[in-house]
């Protein structure tokens, strides 16, 4: 399952949107300052596919596959295409899965990405200079062979500087280059029966794709407290061991490397979850922050893990994941990611669940992007850039 990978090459975020308008549709979305830019592809499942803060000339801060893009082929599993919000539904893994067909084995032999999550449009229901609201009807079944008939609702918008963040000031933010949007995505049960626990539940599930660099830390913050009633502050067990060079815990806070060279993921239970996550690229000066929904401990999440399980609501919240080669010697491409998930979704007919998802980006004065990183993480950018080996 490679990727068509070349031409990774760094564009601006000008370029990136040229380079891919020429393939496949693209909407940029603005507010009321026309340096905060946001590109989003309906024909590509209504990704963010890139934004900036700087304008036509600033970084592009999305993870963009132009090889893969630019062939238009259709890979088999998945098409890493890129973007830094996406919808995907959970769970991946076990016994109630989408990812995997009835019966097959939890490997990446099997694995494969339902076709409208991955390469079918969403169409575009609505949209203004700052907003797009799209949606998407399709069936699904699971691993354990329950029938989902799904609605999608997602709504993509461009924040304004004086609402970009839900948990920092604003005046935190004066004087930094700030773009800031949010998808916000309703799961509808559009069948005739209800779904329940025993068939399998869905969940919303946003994932970004940002562009990795040896200098490039994950930080994400979790609730302090007694393993024996939070349980870990991070989960990870999911594909590789990672030891003390790749990912370090710290009272409130834990730093996991995103350098695409070393394939690995972690997770945040619904106990630690502060509805934060972000990274810090040293060598650019680009501080991210992710800011998602936040439910009650007990809602009950999926459980993605790639087996069999013996607690399939006991999942993650929040997730971070970092590419690197395959078991089979494939790499997807030089990305990590940045996720957050709804609970799962017991809903009777018509019925919905909600989950809103944010990304903000931050260029300027190092001193005024320290100040929002202790606020968003609790620890400063020499903190965050000083606890893993380069």
């Amino acid at each position: 399952m490679s990727a068509e990978n070349a031409g990774e090459k760094e564009l601006n975020f000008g370029q990136t949107v040229d380079a891919v308008q020429a393939i496949t549709p693209l909407l940029v979305l603005q507010n009321e300052s026309d340096q905060a830019l946001v590109a989003v592809c309906p024909t590509l499942q209504g990704r963010v596919l890139t934004s900036t803060a700087r304008g036509t000339q600033g970084r592009s801060y999305g993870w963009v596959n132009h090889g893969l893009i630019g062939s238009k082929k259709h890979l088999a599993h998945f098409n890493p295409y890129g973007g830094e919000d996406r919808i995907w539904l959970g769970p991946e893994g076990g016994q109630y899965a989408i990812y995997f067909a009835p019966g097959t084995s939890f490997d990446l032999d099997n694995w494969y990405v339902p076709a409208p999550l991955d390469t079918e449009p969403f169409e575009v229901a609505e949209q203004s200079a700052s907003h797009v609201r799209l949606t998407k009807k399709f069936r699904q079944v699971n691993y354990s062979g329950a029938e989902f008939e799904i609605g999608l609702n997602r709504v993509v918008r461009v924040l304004p500087a004086h609402q970009a963040s839900t948990t920092l000031p604003p005046e935190l933010l004066k004087g930094v280059s700030t773009v800031a949007f949010e998808s916000h995505n309703v799961l509808t049960n559009l069948g005739s029966q209800s779904w329940t626990r025993e068939g399998g539940l869905l969940s919303l599930w946003i994932i970004g794709q940002f562009n990795a660099s040896p200098s490039s830390t994950i930080v994400i913050p979790f609730h302090a407290g007694p393993e024996d009633k939070l349980g870990t502050p991070i989960n990870t067990n999911y594909f590789a061991p990672l030891d003390d060079k790749r990912l370090r815990v710290f009272d409130g806070y834990a730093c996991y490397k995103g350098d695409s060279r070393y394939r690995s993921k972690i997770g945040v239970n619904p106990h630690r979850v502060t509805g934060r996550l972000g990274s810090y690229d040293a060598e650019h000066n680009v501080l991210t922050l992710v800011e998602h929904s936040v439910n009650a401990p007990d809602a009950g999440y999926v459980n993605s893990e790639w087996q069999l399980q013996e607690h399939p609501y006991a999942g993650d919240v929040a997730n971070c994941y970092n590419d690197g080669p395959a078991p089979n010697g494939n790499q997807l491409g030089a990305f990590y990611e940045l996720e957050s998930s709804s609970p799962a979704a017991a809903l009777a007919p018509g019925a919905t669940m909600e989950h809103t998802h944010r990304t903000l980006h931050f260029e300027g004065d190092k001193a005024r992007l320290d100040a929002i990183a202790r606020a968003a993480f609790g620890a400063s950018l020499d903190e965050i850039a000083s606890a893993l080996p380069a």
